[in-house]
């Protein structure tokens, strides 16, 4: 009897055991499968938009949103950067931002994408709207702005102040102990011998139109690559220049002025458009305004309705003339641009940023 109600016992000892074990690799299993989950959430959300079409491994929203925080970029821009970064897989986004080459090609593919895959032309036009307005807060961002000497690349052109005389030098290398220029010369060919030690101003632009200015000395002379060199020693000490708030593009598209006066008075003010046109031809353009070449007499602040064509289709944009100035026979009209659509605006820019397709 003892035996009989010993084995009862271990029996039901043994049971709870295994009962024991199998409730501990139930719950391993648990913790397991939670720690593989909480891993696999964490990869997907940092590589979230990070790949395009299983192309490879592209820069995350994470470490672009930390490089623009301060640029003054709305919600939407920051959505139509992700999107240009993700549409040509960049990978290193602060080499991009700060290299005007690389941005430029990002955005064209993003532009081309935007006109392939938008089936509604008005959505079309606001994403391209954005996009054009993201490229022109990057700009006049703080990327490519140069702090030493030695950062300027080779064959920028440099223009030194020597006495009363403005010449411009192209830089042959910024590496080293010194700066390293083309000797100046004369229209004529003749050098330009500059003593020892003496001290000048120097003007650069970057490849995005940014411009610095610096104070140096003459170092020497040498021979570089073939070059009869000036020294110019370096300078930690560049000041920025300003520039134009949009980039703007040399040109020589024909227009049409039309005069645009207002009719009415009070509440019944309207504009109106003379029927009598103009000829000319616009010399530069960009978002905020053109500058048109002319042989009609043109009053400052007068407004005109401008058209032209460009890409295969008709533009027109109403602008007001800032200020004019001779230029042999004709008249350059300086205008800003008051009221343009936003199709023509898209265009303008898709022009000026050579956007368009080839």
């Amino acid at each position: 009897m003892f035996i009989l109600e010993i084995l009862p016992l271990q029996i039901t000892a043994g049971d709870l055991q295994l009962k024991s074990s199998g409730t501990n690799n139930v719950v391993a299993l648990v913790v397991i499968a939670f720690i593989f989950l909480v891993i696999f959430g964490i990869l997907k959300f940092s590589n979230r938009g990070t790949t395009q079409g299983g192309k490879g491994r592209t820069v995350s929203r994470f470490s672009l949103n930390r490089l623009i925080k301060n640029m003054g970029f709305s919600y939407e821009q920051v959505r139509m950067l992700n999107y240009v970064f993700k549409t040509d897989d960049v990978t290193d986004p602060q080499k991009s931002l700060s290299t005007p080459i690389l941005l430029d090609r990002h955005f064209r593919r993003a532009y081309r994408a935007i006109l392939q895959s938008s089936d509604n032309e008005k959505e079309k036009q606001n994403r391209l709207s954005i996009l054009f307005s993201t490229r022109n807060v990057l700009e006049n961002s703080p990327f490519d702005m140069v702090s030493s000497t030695q950062q300027i690349k080779d064959e920028i052109t440099l223009t030194i102040t020597y006495g009363k005389d403005q010449i411009d030098v192209l830089v042959l290398s910024a590496r080293g102990d010194h700066l390293a220029v083309d000797a100046p010369k004369t229209v004529l060919g003749t050098q330009i011998k500059i003593p020892k030690g003496t001290k000048l101003s120097a003007v650069f632009f970057t490849k995005s139109n940014k411009g610095f200015s610096f104070e140096t000395r003459v170092l020497g002379y040498s021979t570089m690559y073939g070059h009869h060199a000036l020294q110019l020693a370096h300078s930690n000490q560049l000041r920025f220049l300003s520039h134009r708030k949009y980039r703007r593009k040399y040109s020589n598209i024909a227009c049409f002025m039309f005069l645009v006066y207002v009719e009415g008075s009070g509440k019944k003010q309207r504009l109106v458009v003379d029927k009598r046109k103009l000829a000319g031809n616009i010399a530069d353009i960009s978002m905020g305004g053109c500058s048109i070449k002319t042989n009609a007499p043109v009053q400052v602040g007068a407004r005109f309705k401008v058209e032209f064509s460009q890409g295969g289709s008709n533009l027109a944009a109403l602008g007001q003339v800032l200020r004019t100035n001779r230029a042999g026979v004709n008249t350059v009209i300086h205008m800003r641009f008051l009221r343009v659509s936003q199709k023509s605006m898209n265009l303008i820019n898709a022009f000026v940023y050579e956007y368009s397709f080839d």
